[in-house]
């Protein structure tokens, strides 16, 4: 059980273009600040935190939102 929780931590990163998907999630909720969507590679976690607060949501409800507008692997577009 432990397991699934830290592996869900993990195994979030953000692919494809963020500076468009960060446009996205600010048109969708523009509460969101352009602080809250700094994004530096390899600390999703902190971002994913920010939003999280900003959104009153849970960290699986903003990854889920997030995963949203990320391009989908394996899928021709």
């Amino acid at each position: 059980m432990e397991n699934n929780k830290s592996s869900a931590k993990e195994d979030f990163k953000i692919i494809g273009n963020w500076d468009k998907q960060s446009n996205a999630l600010k048109e969708k909720f523009p509460q969101l600040t352009m602080a809250d969507l700094k994004f530096d590679q390899g600390k999703e976690s902190e971002m994913l935190t920010r939003v999280q607060e900003r959104l009153n949501k849970g960290r699986e409800e903003v990854i889920n939102i997030i995963r949203k507008g990320q391009p989908q692997e394996g899928k021709a577009q």
